[in-house]
């Protein structure tokens, strides 16, 4: 019983977790983005970054030299006409998802990637202390990023009529990502 691998020295999931969405995107012909939080340790066109935030088409159309690795994510793309290397720590990334529907995931902060590094020089990292209680799950950071909402369903074919009978609800919609802010 020894042998067993304790859960604080288990690697991340995240990086298993991307390459199985950007292989999950590529073979269903789908249009593979990562939205990344973007500080000194990320290297992308700084340019295109809003609210240190930039979403990168890690597509095989948009990319060469694509490396999903358990530490970085690198590649070559052009933006503009301009060919740039960009490197991305896996920590970094905030979400894997398709362009064409939205479906993916959302990853929480990790503590170290939410320091800058005049934080870290002046001595102002914070330490996570255990939860006292369990948080509720509405408060949560990530809770409050992004989302899962159903598509808009068209409301063609409903009657203004009180008296008429309600529509059947459609079947399990399909949900999709909402950044909210």
């Amino acid at each position: 019983m020894a042998d067993l691998i304790n859960a604080p020295d288990a690697t991340s999931t995240r990086p298993y977790l991307i390459r199985a969405l950007y292989e999950w995107c590529t073979d269903n012909g789908l249009t593979p983005y990562v939205a990344v939080a973007v500080d000194d340790s990320v290297q992308v066109p700084r340019e295109y970054v809003k609210n240190n935030e930039i979403v990168l088409n890690i597509g095989f159309d948009a990319t060469s030299s694509l490396t999903l690795g358990n530490e970085f994510i690198e590649f070559k793309a052009r933006f503009a006409g301009t060919a740039r290397e960009i490197l991305v720590p896996i920590s970094h990334v905030i979400a894997i998802y398709a362009r064409e529907n939205g479906q993916g995931m959302a990853f929480p902060m990790e503590a170290a990637s939410r320091e800058t590094p005049a934080d870290v020089e002046l001595g102002r990292t914070e330490t996570a202390a255990p939860p006292a209680s369990t948080p509720d799950p509405s408060e949560t950071p990530e809770a409050k990023f992004m989302q899962l909402v159903p598509e808009s369903i068209p409301d063609a074919g409903i009657s203004e009529n009180p008296d008429s009978p309600e529509p059947p609800p459609p079947s399990r919609p399909r949900p999709s990502l909402k950044r909210v802010k």
